[in-house]
């Protein structure tokens, strides 16, 4: 009898092989969904160069999608060796020649000669005050904006290094330091401020009896109009001088070597002289940068514009569709930016409309590009109007109103502004003219609260020459309160008929200046005997004709209206009617916000991209529940195919036996 043949582990049978076959075919369904979860991935990556592509857009778009960019001017100096210079959007394109005549310097004196710096130069006080030295007429004509100071030297600072260190913790607006020239050590004292006007005069009250020889304290006076050694006792190496240019002819003089109020919007920083030759500046526009900003505009479009076309086409020849064809999302990207470019602007601001205008335009491919003849033109002859192509802008009809800014809800248009209140500023007034000495320890000290900061501050003693000088003393030394530059507060101090007023800086409701603990010692005589606090108020009106949100100065078109988000800024002027305020929404402006839009957490993009990530989850999911589906059919198989190898085993074992007892019957072998 023939044995039934398998290669199992009892047979012939090819367990493994018929396996690995029928396991195939059962893995077709998770093959199917792995290649699915593939196209996904693929999906998922288009559209993260597809965000990458967008963004590098945006960031191109907002390169010109600011009104300040427009308004930006270079200075240039043809010898940056004579001065510097730099224009901010308030200047004149235009040259001008400027001789350098004179820099301004502060003034620098020193001392005769100690050997040692714990050598005692002696006691008394010392009376620093600031002033112009004519050395024509032989006068010293004092500086009623800066107070004198007294500074007291006793025995613990009667050192020459003791000297030095009392004088620089006064803070009168000298330095001192101490130099040794190889012979010996000196005193040098300079004037923290350049310019004449601040010239040094130091009156010695020495406790030797004598005030003006030259020992004890007294060799550290100086009055510039006496004898050298009896009164002007130290000696001059730089004096006190203003700095003097000439701008196209006209003579110009300053106290500083930075000078931003000769030419409107330019500051001219001043190196060194130039007397004989006149040097040019040059006030230009930031032409070339505006043109390589606009090129690279429609460079990042064409580059968006070829992902959304390659992601989208469907090649005939290779018969290849891409990875993202037919998706509603790029179809609504495509038209909303090609809508945007194409279209005009619906309240210009200025005379341009549209960007075929500027040279920028549609070609049949449905790319960009320049004509750069055109933008050039654009950008020499009519600056001033690019700026509301491309960015959201506005003008007011009031020179008194300015457009501040708007938001993606400002409906471009034209709306009338009406005031009703001007904002104020808060103050602190005196109730009656001011008392000008002030003594150390008696009535020195100010304490306010301004906008909400406390600031306590300690006056220079001594008589103040008028109201004027008081009035700056306190306005320097509370506009150096670190608290309140920090929280970008300030005052001014004025003073009329000898009466003082502090105000703030800041206007609105937030504004306000009252005495903080009673004011402090000085607070009595600096108001004349008490004062009255007013607080500021926001500017009130409305746009439109829907009353607008006041804050300060700043009026902010109310929310539903058609002007919302609108801001702008009133300055001054009449109540009542103000003219008519533009708002434009430039081309730049729209994209960006185009592009804000497709980026958004719950835009198009984040919206396809969430839909494809859940289903990639779905997907290996299933491909999870299918292996798991697998290995069990594998096992079934594998048991039933290992018993039938086992039956086909015992099988061949029972032919075998069979076939032996049929052997030895009797008769087989005949």
């Amino acid at each position: 009898m023939a044995n039934i043949s398998s290669p199992g582990i009892g047979s012939n049978l090819d367990i493994n092989g018929i396996l690995t076959q029928l396991m195939a075919v059962e893995r077709q369904p998770l093959q199917a969904i792995m290649r699915k979860e593939a196209g996904l991935q693929a999906q998922l990556s288009a559209f993260g160069s597809l965000k990458s592509a967008v963004s590098t857009f945006q960031t191109a778009v907002n390169g010109v999608n600011s009104a300040a960019r427009f308004r930006s001017l270079s200075a240039s100096s043809a010898d940056s060796s004579v001065f510097t210079a730099t224009a901010s959007s308030a200047a004149v394109v235009g040259s001008y020649a400027i001789k350098v005549t004179q820099l301004a310097s502060n003034q620098s004196v020193y001392s005769g000669s100690f050997a040692n710096t714990t050598d005692t130069v002696g006691t008394g006080t010392l009376t620093l005050q600031f002033g112009t030295y004519d050395s024509g007429g032989n006068t010293f004509t004092v500086n009623t904006a800066k107070a004198a100071q007294t500074i007291t030297i006793g025995a613990a600072n009667q050192s020459l290094a003791g000297v030095r260190d009392a004088i620089n913790a006064a803070g009168a607006g000298v330095t001192a330091t101490i130099v040794n020239d190889g012979g010996g050590n000196r005193l040098v004292l300079s004037s923290n401020d350049s310019g004449a006007a601040n010239g040094l005069k130091i009156t010695v009250t020495d406790d030797d009896g004598t005030h003006t020889n030259a020992s004890g304290l007294s060799q550290i006076a100086y009055d510039p109009t006496a004898t050298a050694g009896t009164g002007k006792n130290l000696t001059e190496t730089q004096a006190a001088q203003n700095a003097k240019i000439k701008i196209n002819g006209i003579d110009i003089e300053k106290s500083t070597n930075t000078i931003s109020d000769a030419i409107e919007g330019v500051t001219l920083s001043l190196l060194k002289e130039s007397a004989t030759t006149a040097v040019n500046l040059s006030v230009s526009r930031n032409s070339a940068g505006i043109s390589a900003a606009v090129k690279e505009m429609v460079d990042a479009y064409n580059t968006l514009n070829k992902a959304l076309v390659d992601l989208t086409k469907y090649d005939a020849n290779t018969k290849q569709a891409g990875l993202l064809i037919g998706d509603a999302a790029l179809r609504t990207m495509q038209s909303d930016l090609r809508r945007t470019l194409g279209s005009a602007l619906g309240t210009p601001s200025g005379s341009l409309s549209a960007l075929g205008q500027i040279g920028v335009s549609f070609q049949r491919d449905g790319t960009l590009t320049i004509d750069s003849t055109k933008l050039n033109n654009a950008i020499n002859n009519n600056f001033a109007d690019l700026a509301g192509l491309f960015a959201a802008t506005g003008a007011a009809s009031d020179s008194l109103v300015k457009f501040d800014s708007s938001t993606s809800t400002t409906k471009p248009g034209q709306y009338a502004l009406s005031v009703t209140q001007i904002a104020t500023r808060g103050t602190l007034a005196g109730n009656a003219a001011a008392g000008l000495t002030i003594t150390t320890g008696v009535n020195d000290t100010l304490s306010l609260t301004i906008d909400g900061v406390d600031a306590t501050v300690t006056l220079a003693a001594g008589t103040y020459a008028s109201a004027t000088a008081l009035a700056a003393e306190v306005q320097t030394r509370l506009n150096g309160v670190s608290a309140l530059s920090s929280a970008g507060n300030s005052v001014a101090v004025s003073q009329s008929a000898g009466v003082l007023t502090v105000s703030s800086n800041r206007y609105g409701s937030a504004s306000t200046v009252a005495l903080l603990s009673g004011g402090g010692s000085a607070a009595n005589d600096l108001f004349g005997g008490g004062s009255t606090a007013t607080a500021g108020l926001d500017v009130a009106g409305t746009i439109d004709g829907v009353s607008a949100t006041g804050t300060g100065q700043y009026l902010t078109a109310a929310g539903g209206s058609s002007a919302e988000g609108l801001k702008i800024q009133v300055l001054g002027g009449a109540l009542g009617a103000r003219g008519t305020v533009t708002a434009t929404q430039g081309f730049a402006y729209q994209l960006s916000q185009l592009a804000t839009g497709f980026l958004a957490s719950n835009g198009s993009l984040a919206s396809r991209s969430d839909g494809i990530n859940a289903r990639i989850k779905l997907n290996q999911k299933q491909q999870e529940a299918l292996n798991q589906r697998l290995i069990n059919i594998e096992k079934r198989y594998r048991a039933q195919f290992t018993a039938l190898d086992t039956m086909i085993a015992r099988m061949n074992q029972t032919s075998n036996y069979l076939t032996q007892q049929l052997a030895n019957l009797p008769g087989a072998g005949s």
